[in-house]
């Protein structure tokens, strides 16, 4: 099958945290023989950031918008599946609509969400959001979290085959490397800076440095340079994802904080806790709903409702017991976790949607 998407950015993870979900997803449709081609507006310097790395998995396709939107259009009708993700950032309306002149007898139409909470709490409070009309039109609507109660809200505005699509690990990109010593530090996070999320990295890494002055942290991410940091707490600038493996291999604990809409809707592991997972480290997370669904509390995965919380773990985890958990979270994930097991369950759905409509024709 012909997979044609319109997304974020494939190449480059600057201000784009979807990057590893992408990569993930869709270099495994591609090994299970699909054929795959991602297009992405030139926009907000990603070009200019690009990861290393090769691509090869799909044709990648840099695009002018709006300018070249109707050509791509023209380009994706040949798709068996066309896909257009969230949060692309430059007309994302425009998008939404007109990809759906591409459904045919041929061709379906998905709208894949990367941040479903936030979407639906915009057109559940706005009856005249534009997306709203459209939802029952797509033939899938996909989410990379939020589970049942999610897939409930988006059914009750009308969608068809609503299903999430959890992030996961490719154990090829992430996994255990030796580490680092210019990055050794107690605490580790990775998290640009984010309206939806600055509160809670205030709360609990910046609390947490607080009141720890005797311990090392170590901030990933881009946007803190305005921000006041504790004195024990070293900002490193953006960190391509080449790198995500260094700072995760080379911290005592890892920290994952999730944004806002995602924490309040539960079962949303973000891509940050499965790239930690690839590479064996030991992960302490804010509280969420559902992580027991991924990882055992206490024995794959901390948590932590606190800085309190967070400090406890750092203060009373030996680097033995964070090795074990480290370990387990690695073994749970390539076990149930893998881009591999993520790319079946898109390929099984697809297939019995149209399997069912060739029946009932």
């Amino acid at each position: 099958m012909k997979i044609f998407g319109f997304g974020s950015s494939l190449v480059s993870c600057y201000w784009n945290g979807a990057a590893t979900y992408y990569r993930g997803v869709y270099k495994n449709l591609a090994r299970r023989g699909h054929e795959v081609t991602f297009a992405e507006p030139d926009a907000y310097d990603r070009q200019a950031h690009r990861d290393a790395g090769d691509f090869f998995y799909a044709q990648s396709i840099v695009y002018r918008s709006p300018e070249d939107i109707g050509g791509l259009l023209q380009q994706a009708r040949a798709a068996g599946l066309v896909v257009k993700h969230s949060g692309i950032g430059v007309d994302d309306a425009l998008l939404e609509q007109r990809v759906l002149e591409c459904r045919s007898a041929d061709t379906s139409v998905a709208f894949w969400d990367v941040d479903a909470p936030a979407t639906l709490t915009r057109v559940e409070q706005d009856a005249g959001d534009p997306f709203r009309a459209l939802i029952p039109e797509y033939d899938f609507i996909f989410t990379y979290g939020g589970g049942a109660s999610v897939a409930e809200r988006y059914r009750r505005l009308g969608a068809k085959n609503c299903h999430a699509i959890y992030n996961g690990l490719d154990p090829e990109t992430h996994h255990p490397v030796a580490a680092d010593a210019g990055l050794a530090c107690d605490l580790a996070l990775v998290a640009n800076r984010l309206p939806d999320r600055e509160r809670r990295i205030e709360q609990f890494f910046l609390r947490a440095a607080e009141l720890a002055p005797e311990l090392a942290f170590l901030l990933g991410g881009e946007g803190w340079g305005t921000k006041r940091l504790p004195a024990n707490v070293r900002w490193l600038g953006h960190v391509p994802t080449g790198d995500h493996n260094r700072v995760n291999c080379s911290a005592r604990i890892v920290l994952n904080v999730n944004r806002d809409s995602m924490a309040d809707a539960g079962f949303s592991p973000p891509t940050r806790i499965f790239e930690a997972a690839g590479a064996g480290a030991c992960v302490v997370t804010d509280a969420w709903t559902g992580v027991e669904q991924f990882f055992t509390p206490g024995e794959q995965i901390l948590v932590a409702s606190s800085a309190e919380d967070v400090v406890r773990h750092l203060r009373e985890t030996s680097r033995e017991r964070t090795r074990e958990v480290g370990a387990a979270m690695r073994a749970r994930a390539l076990r149930e976790h893998t881009y591999d097991r993520r790319a079946r369950a898109v390929e099984g759905i697809v297939m019995a949607a149209r399997a069912a409509a060739e029946v009932a024709a």
